[in-house]
């Protein structure tokens, strides 16, 4: 059973504030309620209080630079600015995110070494 539209306040407070992400409209059309617990769990950190808002904002634009999501990299650029974060102290967020891309790397050389081996030793066989 689907709640009202009155009993998301997250989901609502987040649209109302800006926050919201249009590619979750599908989502919360289809399933309000799950989107609405998801986003509670995903916004907690925001309203706990353990982490600073500057805290928050830089490490919310070093997940949005690392995964290529120029909007929210957009978004928490714009709030961190507006809470007074530098422009120095989100460049080096900006740096240090960059460190996460090697580990494709990691990961995709060796299995490309490995391919390309199985790869001559099929050839060999035809």
């Amino acid at each position: 059973m689907t709640q009202n539209e009155n009993s998301h306040p997250v989901v609502e407070a987040m649209k109302a504030g800006g926050s919201w992400n249009p590619l979750w409209d599908g989502l919360n059309e289809m399933d309000p309620d799950w989107t609405e617990l998801y986003m509670k769990m995903a916004t907690a950190p925001y309203r706990s209080g353990v982490l600073s808002p500057k805290v928050i904002q830089l490490l919310c634009i070093a997940v949005d630079a690392a995964h290529m999501y120029a909007p929210g990299t957009r978004r928490h650029i714009q709030a961190a600015l507006d809470i007074g974060v530098t422009p120095q102290e989100i460049l080096e967020v900006l740096k240090l995110s960059t460190v996460v891309g090697i580990h494709s790397c990691n990961l995709g050389v060796p299995i490309l070494v490995e391919e390309m081996a199985a790869h001559e030793r099929r050839q060999a066989a035809n």
